[in-house]
């Protein structure tokens, strides 16, 4: 009797997932009494009528693993627990569609679910295991930021991307003795700017976890400049703010449940210059360019890893559970250990440290 499998891919978009999907159809495969099928973005397909879940056959999937993006593409738009309805006015109302997408997965007789998705995407995938739901979870965010997994795939290649950009910024502010603000994304936790600061030989990093005092930075900046020449480069998260400050931020979109970050650097370049620092600044937000384009072969192969342990764990029963990175091993959490708070960068850790013995300031 055939057994089918159904994917999901779920939050922002992130170098690796297509692999993840193939690793998990290669693995079936294997089974032969095993199909494999993909919700679009994310439970939206399910939910949909008439609904958009399409079978995952081998040239469907074959050498996606190089791309980008994802095959069955995503949204932050569809949790079930807080679905967004647009009202006849025009505002948007959340409601709770857990029960229905529930109803509607055993109806399609799915012997198991795997969900690829962040922090926002393992709860939905407890919540669902709490109504009966079969599902695994696979860990994925280029904030580096989910607590039960050492490393997620995208985030290799989001450094990578946000390191070449860096390289290019620092030859040009070199060039015209400027100062070069980067922003790169990190709404809670500042592991993509701590590693390219470091990577990219920055004189300061800011990140969300240790908020700054812009005239420790005035100072800083002022040693890297005499008679009017030097230059400086600063690597800044896209969460991070002053002391006694708050994060730069609108209103995000009729649907989502998250404000919109971005425009940091713009922020930071007006402090310097209200608090007296005379360089020439000039600011580049890279945004959902670390998102996008090949993943690097550290991501490839962590995200095909994490496939085919995600389907290993179908074929235990094994649900509730995360595939998850510890100690160099492919193991697994349960959705309750892997929703129970981010990972953060502490004060004390080695690589902030590490990062203060090459000379960089973080404005504390």
């Amino acid at each position: 009797m055939t057994k089918k499998v159904l994917i999901l891919t779920g939050g922002g978009d992130c170098p690796g997932l297509n692999a993840v999907i193939r690793g998990i159809a290669k693995r079936a495969r294997k089974e032969k009494d095993w199909e494999v099928y993909g919700s679009i973005e994310a439970f939206n397909g399910v939910l949909r009528d008439p609904q958009e879940i399409v079978k995952l056959t081998s040239k469907r999937t074959a050498g996606i693993h190089i791309k980008g993006g994802t095959i069955l593409k995503t949204t932050n738009k569809a949790n079930p627990i807080k679905y967004p309805v647009p009202q006849p006015d025009g505002s948007i109302k959340f409601e709770d569609r857990s029960a229905e997408l529930v109803k509607k997965l055993k109806d399609l007789n799915f012997d198991a679910i795997i969900n690829i998705g962040g922090d926002g995407s393992q709860k939905i995938s407890k919540a669902l295991y709490d109504q009966g739901i079969p599902i695994i979870g696979v860990p994925k965010t280029i904030d580096n930021d989910l607590a039960a997994t050492d490393v997620t795939f995208g985030f290799q290649t989001a450094v990578q991307i946000a390191t070449d950009s860096f390289d290019k910024l620092v030859t040009t502010a070199e060039s015209h003795h400027r100062c070069m603000i980067m922003e790169v994304m990190g709404r809670d936790a500042g592991w993509i700017a701590l590693h390219t600061a470091i990577a990219g030989g920055a004189e300061i990093c800011l990140i969300p976890e240790i908020p700054y005092d812009i005239q420790k930075l005035v100072k800083r900046i002022a040693l890297r400049y005499k008679n009017g020449r030097g230059f400086c480069n600063i690597v800044i998260a896209e969460g991070a703010k002053p002391k006694d400050g708050t994060v730069v931020s609108q209103k995000g979109e009729k649907g989502s449940e998250h404000v919109r970050l971005g425009g940091v650097a713009y922020q930071l370049a007006a402090q310097l210059k209200a608090a007296g620092c005379t360089a020439e600044i000039r600011e580049t937000v890279l945004g959902h360019t670390q998102r996008g384009g090949t993943p690097v072969a550290f991501d490839r192969v962590l995200a095909s890893l994490y496939g085919v342990k995600a389907f290993e764990l179908v074929l235990e029963k094994k649900f509730g559970h995360m595939v998850s990175l510890i100690n160099n091993q492919i193991t697994s959490v349960s959705l309750e250990e892997a929703t129970q708070g981010g990972r953060f960068i502490q004060k004390e850790d080695y690589l902030i440290q590490a990062a203060k013995g090459l000379g960089i300031t973080f404005g504390d």
